[in-house]
């Protein structure tokens, strides 16, 4: 997973500011069912079923349900997704805009949406562009397999030809390597790349009009930005997704979250960092140092602050198989797609592991995905990416997790105001109005600081 995920020159939009005082939005008044209207695809008739059983434990009127014509798998093309979900999504909430805080995209819906098709005068670049990638890429590997035999041969002559051959072959390859990087970053960039998103994170835009789909839009919910410039934006939804391997699955989400709240969640906190110091002087707080470090805050905050058992794990290997008993929070890294069996959850237990590719699939039952396994052996929430995200993809271990615990706010919320980016790569799932420790409380909103501590914070967008 890069750390970074964009070159130099695409965070100049920003004002960085160090040491920002904590922003929260002014509080509104709570969530609840009338708040949420639920999307379903009328060609999965168990998609219809869980966003009536969402209706049934929740108490949202029947009336809200939006049953629209979507292709069945988790992909949707850009232009399908405009024309059979986003258009008849804004018409049916044309007159209830200012009710609808909360859509709820329930099993059966897309999952990822593609990048735009291309123009004809891109197409016509491409074309032109990608025979000079291949012989690039030849002539790289011939000058590799030369420098490699050079290598080999140069100590029993150092101070002869085949030296300062060596040498000169090696700046050879240096300038070939910039100039396959430039028209890399062209080709990248001419075929829409970073153009694709999860569907729900594109949907939180849906009032937006036309925007820029190359790489993200800033997320102007996010709990650091200040409340004028964010009641200057367009309207904003927040999005969550009741999904998994079954539509009973999906179905169960609810159920334990509701489950859950009648008591209040009780259990342990397994922090999984990996030991990777964090350097400010050298990591804005979006690289592997400062999330690494967002896991530390996160423990500390959850232990020292709200009281609650904290099991920290500062190594570089993962928590073993089974190793996690009794587990209400779960935040951990790095294992690609190869999930790792090590908690046993509490009902209505929150979890998320931090790493590229986490939530490619919900429904494919052989999948390795932690998502999907998560929600499988028991977690009651979770999120990750349909696709790379980028560390900067993720919420903040000790901001989501902070804001969980305050009670203050429910699932969705704590997500929308943690998440850095919409229009990108990562999905939210679970009941949007769940909120597990509404009744015992652990901190207040003030308390939850933005992470890491001597990072820098990206607080204002320069707009597009």
């Amino acid at each position: 997973m890069n750390p970074f995920g964009v070159r130099r020159t695409h965070w100049l939009g920003w004002l960085v500011a160090s040491c920002f005082g904590t922003v929260f939005p002014t509080p509104a008044s709570a969530l609840g069912p009338a708040d949420v209207f639920i999307v379903v695809n009328r060609n999965v008739p168990a998609s219809r079923e869980v966003a009536e059983h969402y209706c049934r434990q929740r108490g949202v009127p029947l009336e809200q349900i939006i049953a629209l014509d979507l292709p069945t798998g988790e992909d949707i093309s850009r232009a399908d997704y405009e024309r059979r979900l986003a258009a008849p999504l804004r018409a049916a909430l044309f007159f209830q805009r200012d009710r609808a805080k909360v859509l709820l995209v329930v099993y059966g819906v897309p999952l990822r949406v593609g990048p735009p098709p291309n123009t004809p005068e891109e197409e016509a670049e491409l074309a032109r562009i990608r025979p000079e990638l291949g012989r690039l890429r030849t002539v790289l590997r011939e000058l590799q397999d030369l420098i490699a035999a050079l290598e080999s041969e140069a100590p029993e002559d150092p101070p002869g030809n085949l030296a300062r051959t060596l040498q000169e072959r090696r700046r050879e390859r240096e300038a070939l390597e910039g100039r396959l990087r430039q028209l890399e970053n062209h080709h990248h960039h001419l075929s829409h790349a970073d153009s694709r998103a999860c569907v729900d994170s594109e949907l939180s835009l849906l009032w937006w009009g036309t925007y820029s789909l190359r790489l993200w839009q800033h997320n102007l919910d996010y709990f650091q930005v200040p409340e004028q410039l964010r009641a200057k934006a367009p309207q904003r939804l927040m999005v969550s997704r009741l999904d998994g391997p079954t539509p009973e699955l999906a179905k169960r989400l609810v159920d334990d979250a509701i489950a859950a709240e009648k008591t209040g969640l009780k259990g342990k906190v397994y922090v999984d960092a990996r030991g990777i110091r964090f350097d400010p002087r050298k990591d804005t707080g979006f690289g592997y140092g400062g999330y690494d470090e967002s896991l530390r805050e996160m423990a500390r905050l959850l232990e020292r602050d709200a009281k609650l058992p904290v099991v920290l794990d500062d190594q570089p290997a993962l928590f073993a198989p089974d190793s996690c008993p009794d587990c209400a929070l779960y935040c951990g890294w790095y294992s690609l797609a190869r999930y790792v069996d090590c908690c046993r959850f509490v009902r209505g237990a929150v979890a998320y592991h931090i790493a590229s590719a986490e939530a490619v699939s919900l429904r494919n039952p052989q999948a390795t995905y932690w998502c999907k396994n998560l929600l499988e052996k028991g977690a009651c929430a979770t999120l990750g990416p349909v696709a790379e995200p980028y560390t900067i993809g993720f919420p903040k271990p000790a901001e989501f997790f902070g804001l969980l615990v305050t009670g203050r706010y429910t699932l969705v919320e704590c997500y929308h105001r943690t998440v850095l980016l919409s229009s990108w790569m990562t999905v939210l799932v679970g009941d949007p109005l769940y909120n597990p420790f509404a009744r015992e409380p652990r901190l207040r909103p003030e308390q939850v600081k933005p992470s890491p501590a001597g990072g820098r914070f990206l607080v204002v967008p320069s707009g597009g």
